[in-house]
């Protein structure tokens, strides 16, 4: 974990390096400043050296100078190395997001990923910072000051020795305890962010029906599990503190009592035991900051084993050794296709669909919800792999093509559409980031979306809230149309994306497609049958299978389903009128 962690340091090397060189020079002369000063008391002060004591002052002047120097730079470099640390795990982090299928992407929820992104990469930075710092001149400091009050008296240093195993004891018990409850903080904190990125992205639908009640309670029931684990863990964490305080001061009574009486018997000077203290202190505030230390890796220990679930997770959609990038054109042929989205052929959502497009036709499906239309659609793009069976997009395979190059080839309008921030312009050049405004108004009259967008004072500079809140749902639904249309694609498909424009405009995009892209394979997913009814052929999926394939006069004599919802729809539109 450590090993794939420490891959995102890179250009912070240095800066990682440099902080524990200058903390080691900053212990150093830390160390050194008590045993000048027992100098500067037993022959300076107590034999009146005043020569010795001007000269002495000055180099601890000079000392306690360099000390804070490197002491500066050292928390420098740690905050250099440990922020740039941070922003590079940030940045893997989201690239390897980015590589996700659609099958990663379903094992993590989003409100999960942004807790890792965010409280998970703080903890991992204030360890990180406390590591190459504080982690490095605690030890050290320890260490040295043992030597050093080992070279003023053995015996007496032999205390701080008793103290080591009674530390290590509590310290093994407090990690032991307070880390898997940490694990399961950061857990919720996941269902936490969920909870608000529900709320804030339904807030209408929240106000519409009088629910603000209910949220604040299902709110507060998360935050308060998160205070109690919080509280269980800071209970254990709390020992340490007392533990190591009991150790120091243990230390130093002892320290005093035996030193008093060296000092009596003429075997101790007064600048010695001065300087035991010194080291008693300093040992008793690096105890102290190892304790501060423990705490803060036992958080970033879970915080780190999250992270790392992410940057090691895989992609299960690969490129192949020689991928194609020229896809010929927008034929398309399933074969004997089955797909489960658990790869559990157990649990098919697509059972053995065969299927062929012809390039340039234009095809309507039909189903009930839940008949596995969209999962059918996914498969071409490669958002899914088929789980048995073989895709085929212009004649190869579509698991032979460069990613990149077949999405690129293929547009898909969603129901749901997402415009982003951003202006018309900005939010169209999503679909070619060079097009020229000619081209932006082109497609936007295919998609019947130029006279409702020159009705706005900004016009194609208007500016679109987050999520497209400032337009209606047809106004979105066309502004995506049109934004797949510029990618001049091989093959087209409208997931039922047409819904909330009325039949008049729908009928008014169909048209344009059939003149103006005839060469581009259309697949339109509807509900209407009006929508689909002058297709090429028209195909009825029911329970995940082919029911039927046909054109419109063919299925209406031929398909119970198909005649079921034609009839349906008819009826219904006779008695509106």
């Amino acid at each position: 974990m450590i090993k794939r962690l420490l891959k995102s340091v890179r250009e912070y090397k240095k800066d990682s390096i440099l902080a524990p060189i200058y903390v080691s020079f900053e212990v150093i002369l830390e160390v050194i400043i008590p045993f000048l000063m027992a100098r500067l008391i037993d022959i300076g002060i107590e034999q009146e050296n005043k020569e010795y004591l001007w000269t002495l002052g000055i180099v601890l002047v000079i000392a306690c100078g360099l000390s804070l120097f490197f002491g500066m730079m050292s928390g420098r470099a740690a905050a250099y190395a440990s922020a740039g640390f941070a922003k590079n795990l940030r940045q893997d982090m989201y690239y390897n997001v980015q590589n996700f299928s659609f099958s990663n992407i379903d094992k993590f929820s989003t409100a999960s990923i942004v807790t890792r992104l965010t409280t998970d990469i703080t903890n991992i930075q204030n360890a990180y910072q406390m590591i190459i710092r504080v982690a490095v001149r605690a030890p050290l400091m320890i260490i040295f000051s043992l030597c050093a009050a080992f070279f003023v008296n053995a015996e007496l240093a032999c205390i701080f020795l008793a103290a080591i195993p009674f530390l290590s004891v509590g310290l093994y018990l407090v990690i032991r305890y307070a880390h898997p409850i940490f694990e399961k903080v950061f857990r919720i904190y996941d269902k936490l962010n969920n909870v608000v990125q529900e709320n804030l992205r339904g807030i209408r639908v929240v106000k519409s029906f009088v629910r603000e009640d209910y949220e604040i309670k299902k709110f507060k029931d998360v935050s308060d599990d998160i205070y109690a684990k919080f509280v269980k863990a800071e209970k254990i964490l709390a020992f340490n503190m007392p533990l190591m305080q009991f150790a120091a001061y243990s230390c130093m009574l002892f320290i005093s009592w035996f030193g008093a009486k060296l000092i009596v018997s003429g075997s101790m000077s007064t600048g010695q035991i001065a300087s035991l203290i010194s080291y008693t202190f300093q040992i008793l505030m690096s105890l102290m900051m190892l304790s501060m230390i423990f705490v803060m890796i036992i958080m970033a220990r879970a915080s780190a084993e999250r992270v790392v679930e992410i940057l090691d997770e895989e992609s299960d959609l690969k490129n192949p050794e020689n991928p194609i990038c020229d896809i010929k054109n927008g034929e398309i042929i399933f074969n004997n296709v089955s797909f489960s989205y658990k790869k559990d052929m157990n649990k098919l959502c697509l059972k053995n669909i065969n299927l062929k497009i012809d390039s340039g036709e234009t095809v309507g499906i039909i189903g009930g919800t839940g008949s596995s239309k969209t999962s059918l659609i996914q498969l071409i793009s490669r958002l899914y792999d088929a789980t048995d069976g073989e895709i085929l997009v212009g004649g190869k395979n579509v698991k032979d093509y460069d990613i990149e190059s077949l999405r690129n080839s293929i547009a898909t309008v969603l129901q749901k559409n997402v415009l982003f921030s951003g202006t018309i312009s900005e939010n169209l050049r999503w679909g070619d980031e060079n097009a020229s405004d000619e081209e932006l108004v082109r497609v936007c009259k295919l998609a019947q979306a130029d006279d409702f967008i020159r009705s706005f004072p900004d016009g194609y500079d208007t500016y679109i809230e987050q999520g497209g809140t400032n337009v209606s749902g047809g106004q979105k639904q066309r502004l995506c149309i049109a934004r797949a249309l510029l990618k001049k694609p091989k093959i087209l498909i409208l997931d039922d994306s047409t819904s909330a424009v009325d039949t008049k405009t729908d009928a008014s995009i169909r048209q344009a497609f059939k003149t103006e892209i005839p060469n581009t394979t259309k697949i339109i997913i509807a509900q209407r049958i009006s929508s689909v009814e002058d297709a090429d052929k028209i195909i009825v999926m029911d329970n995940g299978r082919i029911d039927a394939v046909g054109t419109h006069s063919e299925l209406l004599n031929s398909n119970e389903i198909y005649r079921e919802v034609y009839n349906s729809q008819t009826k219904g539109a006779d008695e509106n009128e």
